[in-house]
């Protein structure tokens, strides 16, 4: 008996709408392989910053990715994009600046038909959670298991500002706000793989909710939809 084939879960949304998080928490509970798609473009971002590239510039940008060497890793349960040669930080990987270069390097056509390529590859691991942004609608748009999360602003700003070792000042608040806007806009309006909810897809605002809460919603739909999947099959042999 052969054994089945690997699934994808996508999960998508715009920024702080809960994809890490209960991505993650998938992962954990079906034993799946976590992805993040983020992660792969902030890598790539953080090379475009210390190679002090231009980030208005397409041509400079394609012209990095072509020297930017990388692989896909496995790693306790996560697979990772890492750079050949290179060393990084998670703070660094996680900092304004690199999000905000990730953002627009990934508008690039160009990054996006490579990223693509690295993201599908990564079936090859197993069964997976995949977060980002067009993973139900580019990336791995067969998937029978879509979900969208999002989240007011408001929401999404106060998660931005959690755990932060000091209490953001009022004009840092609004300059935070003004860039979650700014990349809202960047990632919904390019031209490649625009941010959109996938045809099928459940959308879930998480506002108010805990991880743990949305967590089981996705499990309960997933649940639900491997249930008909397999009833369908049932009826078609």
């Amino acid at each position: 008996m052969s054994a089945p084939e690997p699934i994808v879960i996508a999960i998508d949304g715009p920024s702080a709408s809960g994809k890490s998080t209960n991505a993650r928490a998938l992962a954990q509970a079906l034993g799946f392989i976590f992805v993040s798609t983020g992660a792969m473009y902030r890598g790539f971002a953080w090379f475009c910053l210390k190679q002090g590239i231009d980030l208005a510039s397409t041509r400079a940008i394609g012209s990095a990715l072509k020297r930017w060497k990388a692989e896909l890793v496995l790693d306790h349960g996560e697979v990772h994009l890492e750079p050949k040669g290179q060393r990084r930080t998670k703070d660094e990987l996680e900092a304004s600046e690199t999000a905000s270069a990730a953002s627009r390097v990934s508008a690039v056509p160009v990054v996006r038909k490579y990223m693509k390529e690295i993201q599908r590859e990564c079936i090859r691991f197993g069964s997976l959670i995949m977060e980002g942004r067009d993973i139900g609608t580019n990336v791995f748009p067969a998937s029978e298991f879509k979900f969208y999360l999002d989240a007011t602003d408001e929401e999404r700003n106060r998660r931005r500002n959690l755990g932060k070792p000091v209490e953001p000042k009022p004009e840092e608040k609004s300059a935070a706000a003004d860039d979650l806007k700014a990349r809202d806009k960047r990632d919904s309006q390019r031209a490649a793989a625009p941010l959109m909810m996938g045809l099928g897809a459940l959308r879930i605002d998480t506002t108010g909710q805990t991880p743990a809460e949305t967590t089981a919603l996705i499990l309960a739909e997933v649940a639900k939809r491997q249930a008909a999947l397999a009833q369908s099959r049932r009826k078609a042999a």
